[in-house]
């Protein structure tokens, strides 16, 4: 979940010009599948982290 926190973070803090509202849906849409996807497989992530401590699902 942090990956995903802070590539939100990384976009807004770019002094870029403001998005449009559709891109701006995308990035929202993207990040609360991301969430339901590692509620969905939490059971999956966990058994990784025991090999790789701090491992988490890339957010793209």
């Amino acid at each position: 979940m942090y990956i995903a926190y802070s590539a939100l973070q990384a976009v807004s803090q770019h002094n870029a010009p403001i998005q449009t509202e559709p891109q701006n849906n995308e990035l929202l849409l993207r990040y609360q599948a991301y969430q339901s996807i590692c509620q969905k497989y939490q059971r999956e992530i966990t058994a990784i982290q025991q090999y790789l401590p701090g491992w988490t699902p890339a957010f793209k």
